[in-house]
């Protein structure tokens, strides 16, 4: 007869970041999501705000995003996104400056996701750069490829 020894004795883990990092999100992306601290890097805010579309954190998207490439429609844009979307997966495939004592960078990512019950993956090349110091989404540099799953 086993004995039960507890609450004290039964481990959770925390989950993953969705970044895919192979950190918990406590570890990763959270305290940037949660404004404790800002990403010292291109990809570190590239990957906050991929954790962000998966657990729609609009706010933090929308501050993220450089005054220049924000306009009246963000928000409703990003709301539509994010009710359409079900994001799977990321992977960056290359970055470009973007280190905590360059002014811009860039990161190439592929995300999985799905829409409509498909399974799809879309290519970018996002561009960032520093507004007051801090890291900020510019534009995607036109490197952007959607793909069915099936390939």
């Amino acid at each position: 007869m086993s004995e039960y020894a507890g609450p004290e004795s039964v481990k959770t883990e925390e989950p993953l970041c969705p970044c895919g990092s192979d950190k918990s999100h406590s570890d990763c992306c959270g305290p940037f999501i949660q404004r404790i601290v800002k990403p010292s890097t291109a990809e570190a805010l590239m990957r906050s705000r991929y954790s962000a579309y998966v657990m729609n954190t609009i706010d933090y998207l929308e501050e993220t995003t450089h005054p220049k490439s924000r306009n009246r429609d963000t928000r409703r844009e990003l709301e539509n996104t994010l009710s359409e979307i079900g994001w799977i997966g990321l992977r960056v495939t290359g970055v470009v400056g973007g280190g905590p004592s360059d002014k811009s960078g860039k990161v190439s990512l592929v995300a999985d996701y799905i829409v409509g019950g498909s399974p799809k993956s879309h290519r970018e090349r996002s561009r960032f750069k520093r507004y007051r110091g801090e890291w900020k989404y510019l534009d995607d540099q036109g490197s952007q490829e959607e793909m069915d799953g099936s390939d």
